[in-house]
């Protein structure tokens, strides 16, 4: 079966830095992306935007001492990027060293609202594009009727209750990805499976949208080979809806003329037999030398 996604016109992104003191600041920008940069500045591409007003966190994660850094802000600046998809990562990889070099200017915080994450401002923007480089969060979730807690992830075989969504795919034009009724103690590996399936995801779109310009849309197959285990996962449309408990849930099904599609859900391909668990561990190396963090 394939899968039509939309390539929109334009793609946006924005990213805020928190302002500590009363005057503004000089800021310089040096690196590979100072020159896009400079000659985007001030336009649809690249664009920053004062606010008199402290920033309200939404959903992005503070330590204490963010948290009492943000207390002393009363102003920020957003830096934010509208770009056709065939432009970026570079467009949105410019915006966001912009962003750094403003939050080191003013020792404020850096934070990506779509991730949900702060942003080292001291780490200069790399030259070349990766999603594990902070492009990419998580939302880890556990079913409110769910059969174990997950301080308690004892009996796996009857625990159905996690669900990791990613956050950040949308940026580049494509469907958030989620994989819904695992085992709490399966919480790594789901998450590092799901981060293989955005890299190539994420890697196929841009080239795609490098090579077509033009194109409004784009078919991509139901079934993902991910190497090198030989089972591959199968993608399914879905969107998000809440149960009667209070966890969210996610319906199933084909987009239809609904509209975009939102998420899709990874799950095991056609002519699995065993359980979603089962799957998970299968599509695990069988040893590894570290254990990689869930943050991407």
């Amino acid at each position: 079966m394939k899968i039509v996604l939309p390539l929109p016109v334009t793609l946006t992104s924005l990213f805020v830095v928190t302002l500590t003191g009363g005057a503004f600041e000089p800021w310089h920008l040096t690196g590979p992306h100072r020159k896009a940069a400079m000659a985007a500045l001030g336009s649809r591409r690249l664009r920053l935007t004062h606010h008199p007003t402290p920033w309200k966190p939404a959903a992005v994660a503070l330590t204490p001492g963010e948290r009492r850094l943000l207390r002393r802000s009363r102003q920020h600046l957003t830096v934010s990027s509208a770009a056709p998809p065939h432009d970026q990562p570079a467009a949105v990889q410019a915006a966001r060293a912009v962003a750094r070099a403003l939050a080191q200017a003013y020792g404020g915080i850096l934070a990506d609202p779509l991730t949900g994450a702060v942003l080292p401002a001291h780490d200069p923007e790399p030259t070349a594009f990766h999603l594990a480089d902070g492009w990419l969060g998580w939302d880890v979730q556990v079913h409110d009727a769910a059969t174990c807690s997950p301080w308690d992830p004892a009996g796996i075989g009857a625990c159905d209750g996690l669900m990791v969504t990613s956050r950040g795919l949308r940026r580049f034009g494509l469907p958030e990805i989620t994989l819904d009724g695992a085992a709490c103690a399966h919480t790594l590996c789901a998450t590092n499976l799901l981060r293989t399936v955005a890299a190539r995801l994420v890697a196929g779109h841009l080239a795609f949208a490098a090579a077509h310009p033009g194109a409004r849309r784009r078919a991509i197959d139901d079934h993902l080979p991910l190497p090198p285990a030989p089972l591959g996962v199968r993608l399914t449309p879905c969107a998000p809806a809440h149960s009667s408990g209070g966890g969210r849930r996610l319906k199933v099904g084909p987009a239809g003329d609904a509209g975009p599609v939102a998420y899709l859900k990874v799950g095991p391909p056609a002519g699995f037999t065993g359980s979603l668990n089962d799957w998970l561990c299968a599509t695990q190396p069988p040893a590894r030398a570290a254990v990689t963090s869930i943050a991407a």
